[in-house]
């Protein structure tokens, strides 16, 4: 039986890892594409960095931001994700790369 694409991205796939459910609270990390009007890119900059867990690691002059994400205490990626793609002047925030670390 070939795996439902969502077990795939989760790597349930794997016997080994589809037997263990993902630990809550187990240490997460992403990378996030920002797309921001080229004018506003410094007060996105500055609002990406005060989130905690997030550092830009690659701006582009044309508005294009790589952000790294860690999860930090009571707060998910996806909750940062949410906050990033919601903030004034951006104009896209896309998942590029989420992993868990369910050791």
């Amino acid at each position: 039986m070939r795996p439902h694409r969502r077990q795939f991205i989760r790597g349930q796939w794997i016997e080994q890892t589809a037997s263990k459910p993902a630990h809550p609270g187990a240490p997460e990390i992403a990378s996030v594409l920002v797309q921001a009007r080229p004018e506003c890119l410094g007060a996105v900059e500055d609002a990406i960095t005060r989130l905690a867990g997030a550092e830009i690691m690659q701006r582009d002059a044309r508005g294009k931001l790589v952000v790294v994400l860690d999860s930090v205490a009571g707060q998910s990626i996806g909750e940062s994700l949410t906050q990033i793609s919601l903030m004034p002047h951006v104009l896209s925030a896309t998942l590029v790369f989420h992993a868990i670390d369910a050791n």
